[in-house]
């Protein structure tokens, strides 16, 4: 008997992140120096206090259910961290916590969506949006940003792309992967759209403390109390604390669509792992020196990035404002030749990257912009150095 496996789960893109990723760790582990900037998560350890707090937890025996939006004590403290960070005023029950920004995006489209509701996705994106979309039964409707304008859409823009089937918009600022912030204006721009055509916004602010120079973090949901009824704000502890593994997001929402949320979580997961919880408490409570001090040195890291990338043939990007990507327009070489054959696309470029020179970076077709790569700066400044000196040698090459 031939039995049919999930057509939308068959329909699903794997992580190109996640694959690249995977295979410069494998490189590595054969004894091959290859430096890799597909990184999505810091290079700094989780802070000691925050470990400490967990294993206070394991030693108290804190290893139970917990419920299923999280436990109340964690809760209240992300209220009071959007309150003082974001501006934002929620109630504990308007918190859900999650395993992750993942499954908090996950939980507020499967809350929100009905089959063929459309979600405005901002070219470029994240690669796990429109997949995320997709398997909540939604319809991604991609609005392109290019260069010109910072790879940020325009009210204009937005309003054009909304039909009578947009249910919501998906903002990301700071961006992954350009790193581009969202000014006031152009938020308020943003939420005299969303609020006249009536359709949620799910503002993902997981970068929200990774902003640079005189560049501010604004939460659009702060900007009125009628873009706030439609704003589902969603973050986490994984970039600003060094907690990716530790798996921890949250929301925050109506307490109508939280509890919708809850209860989809409560029949799939369950709570989030309850240690976590409680190191994530710890994030957020206690001492903060440790969110300044990487930001600091991703600061510098971007400075040394984009000075060097804008004295190299062939590329140029736009120097981010926040989060640690720098998203590189490799448009002009993909016009010459390498070796006497024509570089066809990006992917071709990352392999002769990867295979010739031991340099891993991320190809971004999936996000949207396929004569763009991504490169992290969540990596040292010894191989940040190393990896820009193998890419221009590359670029040297060119015919």
């Amino acid at each position: 008997m031939a039995l049919t496996l999930s057509k939308k789960a068959m329909a699903v893109k794997p992580s190109s992140t996640l694959a690249i990723t995977a295979k410069a760790k494998e490189m590595k582990a054969n004894g091959i120096d290859v430096v890799g900037f597909g990184a999505g998560e810091p290079d700094f350890n989780t802070p000691e206090n925050i470990c400490n707090a967990a294993i206070n937890a394991l030693n108290e025996g804190y290893t139970k259910y917990t419920p299923a939006a999280g436990s109340l004590e964690l809760r209240k403290a992300i209220c009071d961290k959007f309150k003082k960070f974001n501006n934002l005023n929620y109630e504990a029950d308007q918190i859900v916590v999650s395993n992750g920004g993942k499954h908090s995006l996950t939980n507020i489209f499967t809350a929100i969506l009905n089959p063929g509701d459309e979600v405005i996705i901002p070219t470029p994106y994240w690669l796990s949006y429109p997949e995320i979309v997709k398997l909540a039964d939604g319809v991604p409707v991609f609005v392109r940003a290019d260069k010109s304008q910072n790879y940020k859409i325009t009210a204009k823009q937005l309003e054009e792309a909304c039909t009578d089937k947009t249910k919501a918009l998906i903002l990301n600022s700071p961006n992954n992967p350009s790193g581009m912030v969202y000014s006031k204006e152009e938020l308020e721009a943003i939420a005299e759209v969303a609020v006249k055509k009536d359709f949620y916004v799910v503002s993902d602010e997981m970068y929200e403390h990774l902003v640079y120079g005189d560049e501010k973090h604004i939460s659009i949901g702060s900007l009125n109390d009628e873009i706030y009824k439609r704003t589902i704000t969603c973050s986490g502890v994984s970039k600003g604390y060094s907690m990716t593994g530790w798996r921890i997001g949250y929301t925050g929402s109506s307490k109508e669509i939280a509890k919708l949320m809850s209860s989809v979580q409560s029949h799939q997961t369950s709570n989030p792992n309850s240690i976590a919880q409680k190191a994530a408490y710890e994030a957020l409570v206690g001492p903060q020196d440790s969110v300044y001090a990487m930001k600091s040195e991703f600061e510098k890291r971007r400075n040394y990035m984009t000075e060097r990338i804008a004295a190299m043939k062939h590329i140029s990007a736009v120097s981010p404002q926040g989060a640690f990507y720098m998203f590189v327009d490799i448009s002009l070489a993909l016009s010459k030749t390498y070796k006497g054959q024509k570089i066809e696309n990006v992917n071709n470029f990352s392999k002769i990257l990867l295979e010739d020179y031991k340099v891993a970076v991320i190809a971004c077709d999936d996000f949207g912009f396929d004569d763009h790569i991504r490169l992290s700066y969540a990596i040292s400044l010894e191989q940040i150095k190393k990896g820009l000196d193998r890419i221009e040698e590359f670029l040297e090459n060119l015919q």
